[in-house]
């Protein structure tokens, strides 16, 4: 450390964290604890060391160590506290450490302490690129129509729906742009201009109704991409609204899937000049299919998820590069590893409550190790579900539209709120955090990750909004200390528990783990929601940390391997109240780390982060329990060595105490790459099977697209219908082995000798996956009857 002369005698009173191993203080005299500088001079440096305790009085004379080895005798002061040592030695010039020696030997009783610097000053809040604001170019709005039953949906058993889009296009630019691909979600598909009513069970329209566009409620956005050289189309799903509820296996999503990629072949012809003329002069030889991002609006996440998917697994994808999904549904849980994705989460959603689409998050983070890709989540304080689509808010919307959020004198999030954002601020909001993605992962402008990366950075476009943010980089950019899942090194001592539990309210008893949440309803717990086809499938698995009293810690050694954090830029964990610490109750925690020479630096949980702080809300579905990020920035470390970190320890400040704790590691955020396409993929198959006269077993296929060079996991669940045949199944994990194409997914039959009329039909679904990702992931089994 090197020190200017005014900063040595002001002894860094101001602006350091004077820390001893367990311990924190606030900033204090230098005399308070043992300080030290190394100063250029003429012909070599000044070493000073000053102690907080009298040098002790000895016959040997002291001398001065730098990084453990002495560099000569020093000079003692009158009154025994201040060393200083003058040296021609360039070892000085490179010093993590200053310590006593006496007859060369260092004395770990009389040491220098590590120290943390924080920022000087509060960094803004804003990033001065701000991707809500219109760029250079005129924006050409179009669009193409090619009929309403256009396209055969086999997600819909085969029913037919429309190929209509809203179009932009840069002005005046030449070649092939990125292109950006819009998806609405679930809203009714037609309406009486004079009666005002809605109606979603037919397709096309019935007499008198015309189609309401919700295609065209992403203008906004839409014109931020496409102003800054992107080709943005937003496409219509109106027959999957129409019949997703009654002819479909999933809600939809594969059809919504169907609906994204049509389009994309369209596209794809366009620009080479063949198909549709419409679509030839539009496109040919002006968007780049290499280099494609897909929005998908509540179902719509859900369907962009599952194009990505279904692109992944042609011989020849589509270049998609990055995957938003915005307030979305995650019915069957699809893990998105190998992609980057940022998942944008309303608060105020009175729709999705549950915010079930934290899953594509949870699920992702560790599905591939090795993952090249970042993701992120983020929540948007004060916003529903709606109103990121103009033609889904009232006022605004030419057909009749609502406020999701239906309680108006909530005082959180009804529209009297002053929390609540308005309309306005809100598509602003969404217009910002969805052309900046795009224009991060697609355009590689690296001056908007702040937005993504867990810093909780804003832009002036999305004024009073506050966003929290948890990301995740690729992991070649991070050192996984602890994933507080499983096998985690992490040590519990003093007054304290520590639990690795997963999930809520029992509904994944197969994991032999605690529910992490009992009290919390499921609209509360965004990460641990069950889902609806797979209910019992594990969820999250984290940390449960207790403590008693102050003594309560948990310790986390760092491997052999990665104790050299030199090249990270950051500590980051996620944390969240435990359920049964009440809101209004003192919560804190210090992060302590300690190198191999034990030197250590102590830093509260509060001076870096408000995750500890509870979220608001007094009645279900507020307030979340959502794990939010802590970054403590590794430039402020001074005196430990940073090639070699021994362990990092937790510990509870309050007097009594509890959080979840997940993901511990030592990063620094970069987007990554797409490699999804490179995975095999998981898929399960449909099997007709006799009763039989007893118990028996139906024993379900699951295939592998290709051979895995490690195992490859996904969870199968049965969903059983009335009181047939099938035992009640809960979620299983079926394991293929490295090198192999099959398993079994084994459901219990009853069996018995009683004659029925018809067979019974069961739903099989596959999700959560991992080293692989889904294919075909719902299937049927029937069973006949033999009596």
């Amino acid at each position: 450390m090197r020190l200017s002369r005014a900063a040595r005698w002001r002894g860094l009173a101001a602006v350091i964290v004077a820390v001893v191993t367990g311990a924190v203080s606030l900033p204090i005299p230098a005399t308070a604890a043992d300080t030290w500088s190394v100063v250029p001079v003429d012909g070599g440096y000044q070493v000073t060391l000053r102690l907080d305790e009298p040098l002790p009085v000895r016959n040997a004379a002291p001398e001065l160590a730098i990084n453990g080895q002495s560099l000569g005798y020093a000079t003692e002061s009158d009154e025994g506290h201040t060393l200083t040592l003058l040296t021609p030695d360039p070892r000085a010039g490179q010093a993590t450490s200053v310590q006593v020696a006496w007859n060369g030997v260092v004395e770990s009783r009389v040491t220098a302490k590590a120290i943390y610097i924080p920022p000087a000053e509060p960094q803004p809040s804003t990033i001065p690129t701000d991707p809500g604001v219109l760029g250079p170019y005129e924006v050409e709005e179009s669009g193409y129509d090619l009929g309403q039953t256009a396209i055969t949906l086999d997600g819909l058993g085969g029913r037919l729906g429309e190929l209509r889009a809203q179009v932009y296009l840069p002005k005046g630019v030449t070649g092939r742009r990125p292109l950006v691909l819009f998806l609405h979600g679930r809203h009714s598909a037609c309406y009486n201009p004079i009666t005002r009513q809605t109606s979603n069970s037919a397709w096309p329209c019935p007499a008198g109704q015309q189609p309401i566009e919700s295609f065209k409620g992403y203008k906004g956005p839409a014109d931020a991409l496409a102003s800054h050289g992107y080709a943005v189309v937003s496409v219509s799903a109106n027959a999957v609204n129409a019949f997703d509820a009654n002819f479909s296996e999933d809600r939809g999503a594969l059809a919504r899937g169907e609906v994204v990629m049509r389009h994309l072949d369209l596209l794809n012809a366009a620009e080479s000049g063949k198909g549709d003329p419409q679509l030839v002069s539009l496109f040919r030889g002006r968007i780049d299919l290499d280099n494609v991002g897909l929005m998908g609006h509540s179902r719509g996440g859900e369907g962009v998820a599952k194009a990505v998917l279904m692109n992944a697994g042609r011989a020849k994808p589509y270049g998609i590069r990055a995957v938003l999904p915005l307030a979305p549904t995650d019915f069957a849980r699809m893990s998105l590893p190998g992609i980057p994705t940022a998942t944008i989460l309303p608060y105020c959603d009175g729709d999705v409550s549950n915010q079930q689409g934290q899953h594509f998050y949870d699920d992702s983070l560790y599905a591939v190790p090795g993952d090249t890709a970042f993701r992120s989540s983020l929540m948007v304080m004060g916003t529903d579900h709606n109103f990121f689509n103009t033609e889904w808010t009232p006022g605004v919307a030419t057909a009749p539209a609502s406020d999701d959020w239906s309680n108006n004198n909530d005082p959180v999030c009804g529209n009297r709120a002053a929390s609540r954002l308005s309309a306005a601020e809100q598509y602003a909001v969404g217009t910002a955090f969805m052309a900046g993605f795009f224009r991060l992962v697609q355009g590689r402008e690296t001056a908007l990750l702040p937005l993504f990366d867990g810093s909780g950075k804003t832009v002036a476009s999305t004024g009073r909004a506050v966003v929290y943010t948890v990301a995740q980089a690729p992991a070649s950019s991070r050192i996984d200390v602890a994933t507080f899942a499983g096998s985690s090194p992490a040590l519990v001592s003093g007054a304290a528990t520590g639990t690795v539990c997963a999930s809520m309210l029992d509904r994944s008893p197969q994991s032999g783990l605690p529910s992490c949440a009992t009290k919390l309803t499921t609209s509360q717990a965004p990460s641990w929601t069950p889902a609806t086809y797979l209910p019992n499938a594990v969820a999250t698995p984290l940390l449960r940390f207790a403590w008693q009293d102050t003594s309560g810690k948990i310790t986390i050694p760092l491997a052999e391997g990665s104790r050299n954090i030199s090249k990270a830029e950051l500590l980051t964990f996620r944390v969240a109240r435990d359920e049964n610490i009440a809101a209004s109750a003192p919560l804190d925690l210090n992060i302590t780390l300690v190198d191999g020479r034990d030197r250590s630096v102590t830093v509260p949980v509060s001076s870096l982060s408000t995750a500890l702080t509870a979220l608001p809300g007094l009645a279900s579905p507020l307030p979340k329990t959502w794990l939010r990020t802590v970054r403590m920035p590794l430039s402020g470390l001074n005196g430990l060595d940073k090639k070699d970190i021994k362990e990092v320890t937790l510990t509870g400040t309050s007097d009594t105490g509890g959080v979840y704790l997940a993901d511990l590691s030592f990063t620094r955020f970069r987007v990554g790459e797409e490699t999804i396409a490179a995975l095999p993929q998981v898929s399960v198959g449909d099997l007709t099977v006799l009763e039989g006269n007893g118990p028996g077993t139906a024993q379900i296929p699951v295939a592998l697209s290709k051979p895995s060079d490690v195992p490859v996991t996904v969870t199968v669940q049965a969903l059983a219908a009335g009181t047939g045949p099938v035992i009640t199944q809960v979620a299983a994990t079926v394991t293929i082995p490295a090198g192999q194409t099959g398993g079994l997914f084994t459901v219990p039959l009853v069996g018995n000798t009683v004659k029925t009329t018809a067979a019974q039909s069961y739903q099989v679904i596959a999700g959560v996956s991992a080293n692989a990702t889904i294919g075909d992931g719902f299937a049927r089994l029937v069973v006949t009857d033999d009596d």
